[in-house]
């Protein structure tokens, strides 16, 4: 199966959250830095590199993209 963006956050923090609801209701879910430096550092230095400043995709099966929206709060 491809994962897709679902959603695209402030930060690893909300990221986790995100994949704990999800996951607590059966979909499986990853998430990835997506800053501008993520593909020229690495994910995890960008992240140390731009803070708060960087973003990070939550990503899920294609097949569950529309279940999962609908567990998403309004303001995603």
């Amino acid at each position: 199966m491809a994962f897709v963006t679902l959603t695209v956050v402030n930060n690893e923090l909300e990221a986790q959250m995100i994949c704990g609801l999800l996951e607590t209701n059966g979909i499986p879910c990853e998430y990835r830095n997506s800053s501008v430096g993520a593909a020229q550092y690495g994910s995890e230095v960008a992240g140390v590199i731009f803070g708060q400043g960087s973003t990070t995709e939550v990503l899920v099966e294609e097949a569950q993209l529309d279940e999962a929206r609908q567990l998403l709060p309004d303001d995603q």
